[in-house]
């Protein structure tokens, strides 16, 4: 890809993000994220595969159509109670449709089919930009309106999201996919608190994005993207291979590493709102999602291949590459001791 086109599309990006992000009016946050949907499509179509097309044009239609549903809904709220301003969201419909259009860009369930293959259909580096930075927008959107919205709604499709995410990964073969999965799953844990506590959703959205990088870094760097290539990738850069096993635990949730506490907190504040039924049934849901991540971390650094490929290994990776995942894996797994001061807050 031309350098210029892609840094005209990442600036595009943060121009958008920081468009929807900063904005109090309606019509500048669709604007924000318009410009977001424009400008990761060059990004997800750059290898002009044909299932990168494909991807593309998926991730295109659906953006769109939660697009006109967003702007629809700012539009009967404004009709109805004269108010175009994010926060004062109040008409039951326009909450509806607004819940509904913020569903399909995050990929939440029942509006999840677009999320896996597109994810599948793009290289790892856009999958990361995909899982992470797109989906804050949105999310912030939703803090905003929080209020507003319907916690019973919320908290099926929650529920529904993590309970998919969890089943729907246990047998996939594709690294991506298994990522996109993981990706709906969070989401759920996301969703559930946030009419209790937006403050927690937003703590949970930036660990699970300090814990996803450094696996997409990964993954890019040893050039993983099945199963069967990951039990051979450990001859690779071993010390990398090895520490993707406690930052793939990490994302699971396993005490002590960082993505502990992000669920610790979730059931803690759940049990604190009495619905102590449902922080049981998600926490039990979780464990299907650790079971596809105890797989990928058997199948990256405990499985050997019966004849092993010999491969040069890579002593010299990119200085800047290197520093940069070796930020985000201690970051991924050795922020547990830090919750305190969370508790402060």
């Amino acid at each position: 890809m031309n350098p210029q086109a892609k840094l005209l599309s990442i600036t595009s990006l943060f121009l958008g993000s920081t468009i929807t992000i900063t904005s109090n009016h309606w019509i500048m946050a669709w604007t924000g994220l318009e410009i977001n949907t424009l400008a990761i499509l060059p990004l997800i179509s750059k290898s002009h595969h044909p299932r990168a097309i494909e991807a593309a044009t998926k991730y295109f239609l659906v953006q769109a159509a939660a697009s006109a549903l967003l702007l629809f809904s700012s539009m009967t709220n404004a009709w109805y109670t004269g108010q175009w301003d994010i926060t004062q969201l109040t008409h039951p419909t326009s909450c509806l449709l607004l819940t509904t259009a913020i569903s399909i860009k995050l990929g939440l369930v029942p509006f999840h089919f677009w999320f896996p293959e597109v994810l599948q259909g793009t290289s790892l580096t856009t999958g990361l930009l995909l899982a992470t930075a797109l989906k804050f927008p949105p999310i912030t959107l939703l803090l905003l309106t929080s209020s507003s919205l319907n916690p019973t709604l919320l908290t099926i499709m929650a529920v529904a999201s993590t309970a998919l995410g969890g089943w729907a990964g246990l047998n996939q073969t594709q690294t991506r996919k298994i990522l996109a999965f993981s990706s709906i799953s969070h989401l759920g844990w996301m969703t559930i608190i946030l009419v209790y506590n937006p403050k927690l959703t937003l703590i949970t959205f930036y660990l699970y994005c300090l814990m996803t990088i450094p696996i997409f870094l990964t993954l890019d760097t040893i050039k993983t993207l099945k199963l069967t290539t990951m039990s051979t990738a450990w001859t690779k850069i071993p010390p990398l291979t090895a520490t993707l096993m406690l930052m793939l635990l990490s994302l699971a949730g396993l005490p002590p590493l960082t993505g502990f506490l992000p669920k610790w907190l979730i059931i803690q504040e759940l049990t604190k709102q009495e619905m102590t039924p449902t922080a049981t049934i998600i926490a039990l849901l979780s464990l299907l999602g650790l079971f596809f991540y105890l797989r990928l971390a058997y199948c990256a650094t405990i499985t050997l291949p019966p004849n092993s490929i010999n491969h040069m290994k890579q002593w010299q990776t990119n200085k800047s590459t290197k520093m940069f995942i070796t930020t985000f894996i201690t970051l991924s797994t050795m922020l547990l001791p830090l919750s305190p001061m969370i508790f402060t807050t």
